[in-house]
């Protein structure tokens, strides 16, 4: 039996924390003042906020301060606990035994129990895209009420590194919230803030939840775990879609702290008076998504075209951002990464072969619709120089430009007629073939993939490394060889802060706990 207990090693993990963050964050040497609302100047508002349904940046940022999971990312993406107080793991790797924090309540002021802990995960295996996740539970046991046990089928050997997820996160809900709809739960949850007002398509507000109960036997925060400060009265999310928006209120001062903007609009801010231009990376990585079951797309060779007349430089100089070329789905050094780039998955830029491809394919001008939205300026800026290369390969294409709300949605239900679309995944490079798998099927809507599953069942059942990495290299081939997903690059986040704005940690989202305004 394996026993994991964060109080031997969160100091270790706050320390290198500090050291990463201290020229951001004097905050460490300086008395935090309590009290004020930060203006964020965001770039959208979230659809909606039940965690299980989302994988939506501005649904996650919003959501990871409202709610809390069983275990979380700490700031080096490892897993560490945040509502268990520890855990154990049985010897042959197939029982998983949960003690919970005592006293941790819900914002309506209710205390968690493993009845809402069981509840949050059946709920989820029921309704969220990331389901696959517990697709092996045999059973869950609540032997009683701060104790909650997962015994699966057969052996996970990273089952606990998929709880930890960001993306459809298993942030643990009350059990009153049980049969509630997808996307119709109340917004309740045990994180260090509330849902205050929230006005579609203007603001939202997240507030100090007063029945907040921090982990004691931390220093501080670590990534989304640690224990958490709420200095601020609030925080209200401001919907500025246009990148020039959100400058403007940073050089005017109507806003403390920016969502990310494009690389030449952030440096209009250096020298700006009371504004701090920061750089987060690596922060996300962009890729073109091909809906593999919508014609002509479900044609692996229209793919391949797809990706073979994709000139990488073109795009990344129209997305306008700080970008990295990058052959892989995870970043260089990691254990994941296989060093070899295999330069017929990546960069095609050569037209002539993308025609030839088509040929090959029996492609007789079908139309092929590529999506974007007015949102984010990357995505629908890449897009359209997109359409052009693929116009010069031959293929008859046609330019769908939305709102990022229905483009998201169209994304991950497979609707609205798209054959490309562009998005980017940015806790999935990072954590590895586990937390890639959900968005690898999903997104571009693979069925039925012999290669796929076989690979991924080798990957959960090796204890070993080096099995595990195999398995991910069969996977990463077959997904970018098939031109299911077309990688990009590794993007960086421009972003911008007011020198009021004290403690702030360069993380994937910004995080509002342990901030505060010094003024």
């Amino acid at each position: 039996m394996k026993h994991f207990d964060p109080r031997k090693t969160i100091g270790i993990l706050l320390s290198a924390t500090v050291l990463a963050t201290a020229t951001l964050a004097p905050a460490l040497a300086e008395e935090p003042k309590m009290g004020g609302t930060i203006i964020y100047a965001n770039n959208s508002g979230p659809g909606q906020l039940d965690p299980q349904m989302s994988a939506s940046l501005v649904e996650l940022e919003v959501e990871a301060h409202i709610f809390e999971s069983l275990v979380s990312m700490d700031e080096n993406y490892s897993a560490q606990p945040m509502l268990a107080e520890s855990y154990e793991i049985s010897d042959d790797g197939t029982t998983f035994t949960f003690h919970l924090r005592k006293g941790v309540k819900f914002s309506d002021g209710q205390e968690m129990t493993s009845a809402d802990v069981k509840a949050t995960y059946e709920r989820y295996a029921e309704v969220s895209p990331g389901k696959g996740t517990l697709a092996d539970v045999k059973e869950y046991r609540t032997p009683d009420p701060y104790t909650f046990v997962i015994e699966l089928n057969k052996l996970n050997a990273v089952f606990i590194d998929q709880l930890k997820t960001p993306v459809y996160p298993l942030y643990i809900l009350p059990a009153s919230q049980r049969n509630a709809p997808p996307r119709g739960i109340e917004v309740i949850g045990t994180g260090p803030f509330k849902l205050g007002e929230w006005v579609k398509d203007s603001h939202l507000v997240i507030e100090k939840n007063p029945e907040y109960v921090p982990r004691e036997d931390a220093e501080g925060p670590t990534g989304y775990v640690g224990k958490k400060t709420v200095y601020v009265d609030g925080v209200r999310y401001n919907f500025l879609p246009e990148a020039n928006a959100r400058v403007a209120a940073m050089q005017t001062g109507e806003a403390d702290i920016t969502t990310s903007l494009p690389l030449d609009l952030a440096k209009r801010l250096e020298g700006t008076e009371g504004v701090v231009p920061v750089t987060v990376f690596p922060y996300c990585q962009q890729y073109l998504i091909v809906h593999s079951s919508n014609p002509p797309t479900d044609n692996r060779l229209i793919r391949q075209a797809i990706r073979t007349a994709a000139d990488v430089d073109d795009l990344i100089l129209a997305s306008g951002e700080a970008a990295n070329k990058n052959f892989s789905m995870v970043y260089p050094n990691g254990e994941y990464f296989i060093g070899e780039d295999n330069a017929g998955w990546y960069d095609g830029g050569d037209p002539e072969k993308a025609k030839a491809l088509l040929k090959e394919a029996g492609y007789n001008g079908e139309e092929i619709l590529l999506q974007t939205n007015t949102n984010y300026d990357y995505m629908r800026d890449s897009i359209i120089v997109l359409a052009e290369q693929l116009k010069a390969a031959g293929m008859n294409v046609k330019l769908d430009v939305t709102d990022w709300t229905t483009n998201a949605s169209n994304l991950q239900s497979g609707n609205g007629g798209w054959n490309v679309s562009t998005t980017s995944f940015c806790s999935n490079p990072i954590l590895g073939p586990q937390q890639w798998e959900t968005m690898i099927y999903n997104f571009p809507h693979i069925e039925n993939n012999e290669k796929l599953d076989t690979a991924y069942a080798k990957f959960y059942s090796s204890l070993d490394l080096p099995d595990r990495v195999a398995a991910w290299k069969d996977i990463e081939a077959e997904v970018l060889d098939g031109a299911y997903m077309i990688k990009v690059s590794d993007r960086g986040s421009n972003r911008a802060l007011s020198t009021d704005l004290k403690g702030f940690r360069p993380y994937n989202i910004n995080i509002f706990w342990d901030m505060w305004l010094d003024r």
